[in-house]
């Protein structure tokens, strides 16, 4: 099948648009895809094949530095994401940080202000680190999505997560980082941002905390999002997640 053919066919699953029968189907396409091809190439094959053909490594500079990466970023448009958040939130950090955290998306503080994690999943993150014994001047943070993804619910705009070919489109901003940073430890926070680096297949519930060996980073470790923390039910909850939250960070300081 030619792949303008495939793009017309399948794009609708990857967008608001499409009815749910589209997405079912092509969400069993995207996992046969993953399954065979492997993730880092399927992601960027489903971008290819989902819309028109870009992934974000078209706006890249000649230069290849953070700050030139971070000027180009603010321009890209692989993906749809960019017309309805304010500004591509890059990421942001120490070059040459041994930790480098890698999250979902930019929230809705992060959207308004162009910086990651300085929401209040960001002040709970720095909390945890401190408690870790890691400095957060000493890490670099990203996150999988450079834009905001949001729907309306009332005046707020409520987070809505991104979906595969989003995640694919922006990858290549993400694998510049890590190449640049070149971290000893990569920490994953929550699912989306553990399935983009480790497959579909892993399950943080699972694996939490436990370092993995990878081409990307000497130990790849991942954990929940600091947001899912803040969700928590209750106070006992809450705090029993922080706690296991920051021993799982303790174990990626063990790593330095």
């Amino acid at each position: 099948m030619r792949l303008e053919a495939l793009r017309q066919r399948h794009a609708k699953c990857f967008w608001p648009e499409a009815g749910d029968p589209i997405k079912r189907i092509t969400r069993r396409l995207a996992r046969g895809l993953l399954e065979v091809l492997g993730h880092r190439f399927a992601y960027r094959f489903i971008a290819m094949a989902a819309k028109e053909l870009h992934t974000a490594d078209e706006f890249f500079p000649e230069r290849k530095t953070l700050p030139a990466f971070r000027r180009a970023a603010a321009d890209c448009q692989a993906c749809d994401l960019w017309r309805r958040g304010t500004q591509t939130v890059f990421g942001e950090g120490l070059a040459g940080a041994r930790v480098l955290l890698i999250g979902e998306q930019p929230g809705n503080e992060e959207d308004l202000s162009g910086k990651p994690f300085v929401g209040p999943a960001g002040r709970l993150l720095d909390e945890a680190l401190a408690e870790a014994g890691i400095e957060r001047d000493q890490t670099y943070v990203t996150n999988v999505v450079k834009h905001f993804k949001w729907e309306p619910r009332g005046k707020r705009r409520i987070h809505k997560k991104p979906v595969t070919a989003e995640i694919a489109a922006c990858r290549p901003w993400l694998e510049a980082e890590i190449s640049l940073v070149k971290p000893k430890v990569i920490v994953c926070l929550g699912a989306t941002a553990a399935q983009a680096l480790l497959g579909p297949k892993f399950r943080v519930t699972k694996d939490r905390g436990r370092p993995l060996e990878s081409t990307l980073a000497p130990f790849v470790l991942a954990t929940v999002h600091p947001s899912s923390i803040l969700r928590a039910p209750d106070d006992e909850t809450r705090h029993r997640e922080k706690r296991l939250f920051i021993e799982d960070l303790r174990e990626a300081a063990s790593l330095l």
